[in-house]
């Protein structure tokens, strides 16, 4: 399995109550090793997505500039174990995390302090909350990231049809209240087609997400999904706490992840910002965007680790 000439090496690492898939990929050199190690990048991706869906293109660049990259499917999701399948929980998934950047620390090779996190869309705010207060954490990356639910509901309300919001926003309800009599969720999709019930709509969504989705992803969550990221705040709870440089890069069209509330949050953690003239999967490979958007976070890694 190969990628811009480097290859990958599948793995698995235990979370909670089930095994985690990953890919390992190795840095092509040691341009950032020092005697502790090269640093290392813990990568998933955002919103019911899996790691065969648009991440080996940023793991295998970031790999090409220096980093070992450890990219992974969340409980639940993709290749990796655990149910409920298709349910997002915003704290399995910092666990997630948590466990993968143990994985990673403990690799041969690896400078446990120079560890990054790396993450897009919902999981762009998740690292902000899993870096906050961590020493062994030297680089934060959040790529067209979700900071603030509440600014990304009222943000729904404005730009899509009222009555498809409402009708989203009852089905989580219903869901969440099931949850408790111990009914299972019922499932929506991920994206669709403007006017048809799905998390994400926008014009143009549909196909964007089906261009990078890969074998292992499913269209399709469980309505709880309102119900995690309507109290989701990393913006306002995290940015503060964050010991580490941190990179926001912000869609300035982005419908899905409010570019206004995101440039807030990177203002709070004082990131060092780029923004793009694109909307929300623009900077995915195959888009005009992604060169530039994976050379600006090899460079700010670069500065950040530098030995």
């Amino acid at each position: 399995m190969t990628n811009t000439q480097l290859t990958f090496e599948e793995r698995t690492f235990r979370s909670g109550d089930a095994d985690c898939a990953a890919w390992w990929f190795r840095a092509a050199d040691d341009s950032l090793a020092t005697d502790s190690g090269r640093p290392a990048v813990v990568m998933a991706h955002g919103l019911a997505g899996t790691m065969d869906s648009g991440l080996e293109p940023f793991a295998a660049g970031l790999a090409a500039a220096g980093l070992d990259v450890l990219t992974f499917d969340y409980r639940g999701f993709g290749a990796s174990g655990g149910g409920p399948r298709q349910t997002v929980s915003l704290a399995r998934q910092a666990d997630d995390y948590r466990a993968a950047l143990t994985v990673a620390a403990g690799t041969p090779g690896v400078d446990p302090s120079r560890l990054v996190l790396w993450g897009e869309s919902l999981s762009g705010g998740t690292v902000l909350q899993v870096a906050a207060g961590r020493a062994d954490i030297a680089a934060v990356i959040s790529m067209v990231p979700l900071l603030d639910g509440p600014a990304a509901a009222l943000y729904a309300f404005r730009t899509q049809p009222p009555l498809m919001v409402a009708r989203t926003s009852a089905t989580s309800l219903a869901a969440r209240l099931g949850g408790l009599v111990g009914r299972p969720a019922p499932m929506i999709p991920v994206v669709g087609p403007p006017g048809r019930p799905a998390a994400l709509t926008p014009p143009g969504y549909y196909d964007d997400y089906l261009a990078i989705a890969g074998p292992t992803w499913r269209n399709e969550v469980a309505a709880t999904l309102g119900g995690e990221i309507g109290p989701f705040r990393p913006g306002r709870t995290a940015a503060s706490a964050l010991r580490s440089r941190w990179l926001v890069q912000i869609a300035d069209f982005d419908r899905a992840a409010p570019p206004y509330a995101t440039a807030k949050a990177a203002f709070r953690g004082r990131a060092e910002v780029r923004h793009y003239p694109c909307d929300h999967f623009d900077l995915h490979a195959g888009k005009p965007w992604h060169e530039a958007a994976l050379a600006h976070q090899a460079a700010f890694l670069r500065r950040a680790l530098q030995p």
